[in-house]
């Protein structure tokens, strides 16, 4: 047996091969997609080629804060006036897992399901929003996760279609 098959035997073997693969994925600039420690609160599946979950890649609280924080201030359909978000872009997660398709089906947690294009994640800042105003979001105010859209920034997202696509209590993503 080569010496390198010996040794990543014995690093696996002493529960070393999640961290040197972590290592290796940070030397080639990508982000490491390590298991989930705490609750899982976003499954993401379909077309995608990072995972940590049999064919899914799945996220508590703690991976997503590792997500560069981006602010959002704008209106939106459900609440009054202009409101303060911060989360993560979600390109930038959909970047992390590797996804390749046209469209996500976007599901929350009481099973609300709709498509969104991949292309607004592009065209727009989209943001996954984990606090609003100051507060971090929970299930009673369409928490954890809310996809929000810049809706004041462009006159075309204050359309119904787009209002659909803002999913709150956002717990699955498929990508197609």
């Amino acid at each position: 047996m080569p010496l390198v098959h010996l040794l990543f035997s014995l690093f696996a073997t002493a529960g070393f091969s999640t961290q040197l693969l972590a290592d290796s994925a940070a030397q080639r600039g990508e982000r490491s997609l390590l298991e989930p420690s705490e609750p899982i609160i976003l499954v993401i599946d379909g077309s995608i080629s990072h995972t940590n979950a049999g064919d899914s890649a799945q996220f508590d609280a703690q991976m997503l804060t590792s997500l560069e924080t981006h602010t959002l201030v704008t209106e939106t359909s459900v609440t009054d006036g202009v409101n303060h978000f911060e989360g993560f872009l979600l390109r930038d997660l959909l970047e992390w897992v590797g996804a390749d398709g046209e469209q996500v089906i976007a599901t929350a947690l009481n099973n609300y399901i709709v498509a969104i294009p991949l292309d607004d994640f592009y065209q727009y800042d989209v943001l996954v929003a984990t606090h609003m105003d100051g507060e971090a979001l929970t299930p009673r105010d369409k928490g954890p996760l809310w996809i929000v859209y810049p809706r004041s920034d462009h006159t075309e997202l204050q359309d119904i279609r787009y209002d659909y696509r803002w999913v709150w209590q956002l717990t699955g993503l498929t990508v197609e």
